[in-house]
C-alpha cells in the first residue's frame, strides 16, 4: 500500500495576533510544523500547539525560520551557514523543550519559508541546518523540497529525510516551486490541486508549468495553514487519498 504523510505549519498566532485554524486543521492532517517564534508564534502558542498536536495524536515538528516577523520569514536574508546552524539550533531547542515538558518529543524538523527555498539551493546551507539536526537529535527527519540540495544534504549527514511536495504549488522543469510572485504561482482550485498530489503520490510525476512531466518523490505532502479554506481543503484531500487506496498517515 502507498503510504504518504500530510504535514500543516501551524501555530503561527504571536501576541494578540491569531492565525490559521488550527484546531480543525488537527483533525485531518498526520504531522504538525509549528513555528519556533521566528517567523511567527511565541512561547505560550508553541506551547499551547504541541499540547492540541498530542491530544490529536498528530505527529509534531519543529519549523524554523528567518528572524522576520514582518516579512512571515518568506523574504530572503544574507545569512552564512554558521548563522543558519545557529538559527536552527535556537529555534528547535526551544520547541524541543515544549515538547518534553508536555510529555512527548520531536518527529522532523522542516525549515520555514525563504529558509526552506534557500537551503533548497544551497548546499552550505543545507548543510549547516542538517548538521544543527543531526547533533541535536539524530533520529530526527528532516523535510525537505523532493529533489533538492536539502534532501541530499540530509542523507549525508546520516539523517532520515522525507521529500516534501506541495498541494497548491505550481513547479517549474527543475523540481523547485514556482515563486510567489510569477502569475499561477500558487493553485487556486481545488479539483486542481488534489488531482496534482494524487498524481504525486501514486504516479511519482509532476506536470511543470511548461507542460513537461518530470519524476518527483513524494513522501509528505504540504498544505498551507494560513488558508482560508485550509481545513476543508485538508479534509478533503485526505478523504481522497483514502479513497485512492493510499494510507495517510505520519513516519512516528
Amino acid at each position: 500500500m502507498i503510504r504518504v504523510d500530510l504535514n500543516c505549519d501551524m501555530g503561527e498566532s504571536y501576541g494578540v495576533y491569531s492565525l490559521g485554524n488550527d484546531t480543525e486543521l488537527l483533525l485531518s492532517i498526520t504531522s504538525a510544523n509549528i513555528a519556533c517564534g521566528y517567523h511567527a508564534g511565541d512561547p505560550a502558542v508553541m506551547r499551547a500547539t504541541v499540547r492540541q498536536a498530542i491530544e490529536k495524536g498528530v505527529a509534531i515538528g519543529a519549523h524554523p525560520g528567518l528572524p522576520d516577523l514582518a516579512g512571515f520569514g518568506r523574504r530572503r536574508m544574507d545569512i552564512t551557514p554558521e548563522e543558519a546552524y545557529d538559527m536552527v539550533t535556537y529555534q528547535v531547542g526551544a520547541l524541543m523543550a515544549f515538547a518534553i515538558q508536555e510529555g512527548s518529543g520531536l518527529q522532523h524538523v522542516k525549515p520555514h519559508g525563504a529558509l526552506y527555498n534557500m537551503a533548497a539551493a544551497s548546499r552550505p546551507l543545507a548543510d549547516a541546518i542538517a548538521s544543527a539536526i543531526n547533533r541535536l537529535d539524530p533520529t530526527l527527519i528532516l523535510y525537505g523540497l523532493a529533489g533538492s540540495e536539502l534532501i541530499k544534504a540530509g542523507e549525508a549527514a546520516g539523517l532520515r529525510t522525507a521529500s516534501e511536495v506541495f498541494a497548491d504549488r505550481a513547479y517549474q522543469e527543475d523540481g523547485s516551486l514556482t515563486p510567489r510572485n510569477m502569475p499561477n504561482a500558487i493553485i487556486t482550485e481545488l479539483e486542481d490541486s488534489i488531482a496534482q498530489v494524487i498524481r504525486m503520490v501514486k504516479e511519482r510525476t509532476i506536470v511543470t508549468m511548461t507542460g513537461k512531466m518530470i519524476p518527483i518523490q513524494a513522501d509528505t505532502i504540504c498544505i498551507h495553514g494560513d488558508g482560508v479554506n485550509a481545513a476543508s481543503f485538508a479534509r478533503t484531500l485526505r478523504a481522497r487519498l483514502e479513497v485512492e487506496g493510499v494510507n495517510v498517515q505520519a513516519f512516528f
